[in-house]
């Protein structure tokens, strides 16, 4: 017997990879930057990501899916280069943070034609699963642009 929301549960598992990508890429970012306020941002991040696939991983089940638990092959890519890149460039904070950015746009227009999936396949504003990736669009628009900005200071400051 086959799931009538398959569709709407490959969407959100696809999420569910960014989100978990995001995690270990903050993580990795935390560890690698000295400023004190930088590691507690992007630990705080990797916490919201953690968040974020959770919600996502509930989501799915109750649609009677069985939620994705790791992250993507291109993730894992990005933060292997991540961590070559950042270990060429001493891991100055404009390197990594950069490299987050890169992250945050991935991330970003994954969201972005999710939403657009999700209403080609008929879900609408009143729908869970959309309001649930819309919420957290807006949660990554916000981060993306808290990077940028950080990044944008870090480069005036070198």
């Amino acid at each position: 017997m086959s799931n009538p929301n398959k569709d709407v549960i490959d969407v959100l598992n696809d999420l569910i990879e960014y989100s978990k990508d995001g995690e270990k890429g903050f993580k990795a970012s935390a560890d690698d930057v000295k400023n004190p306020s930088l590691k507690a941002f992007f630990v705080q991040r990797a916490g919201e990501c953690a968040n974020a696939a959770a919600e996502l991983q509930s989501e799915v089940r109750r649609l009677g899916g069985d939620p994705e638990t790791t992250t993507s092959i291109s993730g894992d890519l990005h933060r292997g280069w991540v961590n070559l890149k950042s270990m060429v460039t001493g891991k100055d904070e404009e390197a990594v943070l950069n490299e987050v950015e890169r992250g945050e746009d991935h991330a970003l227009k994954a969201y972005k034609e999710a939403r657009e999936k999700l209403v080609k396949l008929g879900r609408m504003a009143s729908d869970s699963s959309y309001a649930l990736v819309e919420k957290q669009l807006q949660g990554v628009q916000r981060n993306h642009d808290q990077v940028k900005a950080l990044r944008n200071a870090a480069r005036t400051q070198s």
